[in-house]
């Protein structure tokens, strides 16, 4: 599979996601964001991944590649090929397809659970034809650093929900995911993003501070588990929808 990538951030190593794409085979390329970004056509690849970042969605004026990121992204989603969105991709995602980004009630940063939306998982409509990766229920727990939130796109499917954030992922027709949560951290991703990112690790109901963050590496492992359970999962509905295209 051709897997084309959206970097928003320079010490972004993908994380559990890239090894995941590595294990598979599938060729990556990346488009930059942080420097001069140029944009392939939807043709030159089989699924896009939209990486996460510091900024958010509706800085267009500080930000200025990201009126045009949007134009890709929809564009993308228009050729009907598959989206994954991570943290601020995820967020991007929803603003693409209608819903509004905000400021979330509270900064989530750390460590948090997130559970699958109770009568939320099936939806003929956006294209789910059988639940989530059974390793995912009830609960799991996922790396969080996010302080905006987003609605739910109309015709997506809620899938999970934390305390802090009533919103942590949706899927709209079978082959658009976006995750509030961050699937693809591992050891050094964390790591990274504390180096850069640090100053926002101040006293907070839903925020861990550094020494209880890298307590819990343990972790790691499990959640690892569930970028590739999400990742085998996504790569599956998206092959099935098209096959079912394809068959009409």
């Amino acid at each position: 599979m051709r897997i084309h990538c959206l970097q928003h951030l320079k010490n972004d190593t993908l994380g559990s996601i890239g090894v995941c794409v590595s294990l598979k085979g599938h060729r990556l390329t990346k488009t930059l964001l942080y420097e001069d970004p140029v944009f392939p056509e939807p043709e030159e690849f089989d699924m896009l991944l939209i990486m996460g970042g510091t900024m958010s969605v509706y800085q267009e004026e500080e930000f200025l590649w990201l009126k045009p990121e949007k134009e890709f992204v929809k564009k993308v989603i228009d050729a009907g090929k598959p989206v994954l969105g991570s943290c601020f991709g995820a967020q991007l995602i929803a603003e693409v397809l209608g819903g509004k980004v905000t400021r979330n009630r509270f900064k989530e940063i750390g460590w948090h659970r997130v559970k699958a939306s109770a009568g939320e998982n099936l939806n003929s409509e956006a294209g789910l034809n059988s639940e989530l990766p059974s390793c995912l229920f009830p609960e799991f727990t996922a790396f969080m650093w996010h302080g905006d939130t987003f609605e739910i796109p109309t015709d997506a499917v809620r899938l999970f929900e934390s305390e802090a954030c009533p919103n942590q992922g949706f899927i709209y027709r079978g082959n658009i995911l976006g995750l509030q949560f961050h699937p693809e951290a591992d050891r050094q991703w964390i790591r990274n993003l504390i180096k850069d990112s640090g100053h926002e690790l101040v006293e907070g109901k839903f925020i861990q501070p550094e020494k209880e963050i890298l307590r819990h590496e343990h972790l790691l492992e499990d959640s690892q588990s569930i970028a590739f359970s999400l990742m085998d999962w996504f790569e599956e509905k998206c092959g099935k929808l098209k096959l079912n295209k394809q068959l009409k």
